[in-house]
């Protein structure tokens, strides 16, 4: 009788990362359920929190996970929360 084997299929998981470079001599991280933000003045990296968790919101509201979403959508909602691409 021939073994056979099941692979399992890692879950994938996606993860935003926000890097500010602007600095006022603090260290700041901030990590969330699937984001890291690192840098930033108080005031940049606030609204750099601002808006991951406005995207997180509006995820949660569509009922999706980052790991789901194409990126289009995920580019859709980052446009309606502030973001642009450089």
């Amino acid at each position: 009788m021939a073994e056979t084997s099941k692979k399992t299929k890692q879950e994938m998981k996606a993860l935003m990362v926000g890097i500010a470079l602007d600095s006022d001599g603090h260290k700041r991280i901030t990590t969330g359920p699937n984001f890291a933000l690192v840098g930033g003045k108080e005031e940049t990296h606030a609204e750099m929190t601002e808006k991951v968790i406005r995207i997180n919101e509006k995820l949660e509201a569509k009922g999706k996970r980052l790991e789901d979403m194409s990126r289009e959508e995920f580019d859709d909602i980052a446009r309606e929360v502030g973001l642009r691409r450089s």
